[in-house]
């Protein structure tokens, strides 16, 4: 599913490099154009793709797969948090009321902020209604009220929110093998398969495409994150600036280091 009313892309320039780079024992990247993001405007963000975890830059989520990525520091995108739009005149899953775009979640209470999809905290890029307080991250956005997914054969619809949510929810999600999770949950129109809506979300961002099931604590997650993308930063900064010599044992001398170089500066 797509953002309705999406806006215009962002300012690009031509590509310094060709469409596919490839490098031995090293992950794939496809660079594509150079985009200037409200979010970082200090420095130019690459179209790439690569199969390491990362933590979104904008909504703070896990994400791995297609991204948007910087040269030159470790500011990371989700594609969908990148060339999100505005504002949402309507969502399947909040007819209602229109979704205005928000960079920060909303501070003040005790209880945290939470996306009433998935039920995980706000800490980042957000929709959110202004008439009653619905939100949901760019991410959750990306599903509707009927879905189909390439592990289950039938459509899922989402179930109403539970009014009882510390109750006996009578299944287990088909893709963790939980019951009790917060958030929404989608079932089965024609059997009693069930996925939770935190699930149905790492369909989305790139995690189970990739290998990552979110079986780790978050802590080794996160930890995970931001050391793989400290070594892929500073790879992509070593193409860029210049694909050829020197860039492979630059490469490797870095992962042995533990922490890379940051990469210099264009002149």
């Amino acid at each position: 599913m797509e953002f309705p009313n999406h806006p215009p892309r962002p300012t690009t320039y031509p590509p310094k490099s060709q469409s596919l780079v490839e490098f031995p024992t090293s992950p794939q990247l496809i660079l594509g154009e150079q985009i200037l993001h409200f979010g970082h405007p200090q420095h130019p963000l690459y179209q790439v793709e690569l199969s390491d975890l990362f933590t979104c830059s904008g909504c703070k989520e896990y994400g791995s797969g297609k991204r948007l990525i910087c040269q030159q520091c470790n500011f990371q995108l989700h594609e969908f948090c990148g060339f999100a739009s505005q504002q949402l005149n309507t969502h399947p899953l909040h007819i209602h009321h229109q979704l205005l775009f928000a960079s920060k979640p909303v501070k003040g209470g005790i209880l945290k902020s939470k996306c009433d999809v998935c039920g995980k905290s706000a800490k980042g890029y957000m929709f959110r209604c202004n008439a009653c307080s619905y939100q949901m991250h760019p991410c959750c956005a990306m599903l509707s009220n009927e879905i189909n997914i390439s592990v289950h054969p039938h459509p899922l619809k989402i179930l109403p929110a539970m009014s009882s949510p510390n109750g006996d929810p009578g299944f287990v999600c088909g893709e963790c093998n939980r019951a009790k999770r917060s958030g929404r949950v989608f079932r089965c129109t024609v059997c009693e398969y069930h996925l939770h809506a935190v699930c149905a979300k790492n369909m989305v961002n790139g995690l189970l495409a990739n290998g990552f099931k979110g079986v780790e604590k978050p802590s080794m997650l996160g930890t995970a994150a931001r050391l793989a993308s400290q070594v892929i930063i500073e790879f992509i900064g070593g193409l860029i600036e210049g694909i050829g010599e020197g860039v492979g044992e630059a490469f490797i001398q870095s992962i042995a280091r533990g922490r890379p170089r940051r990469p210099p500066t264009p002149s």
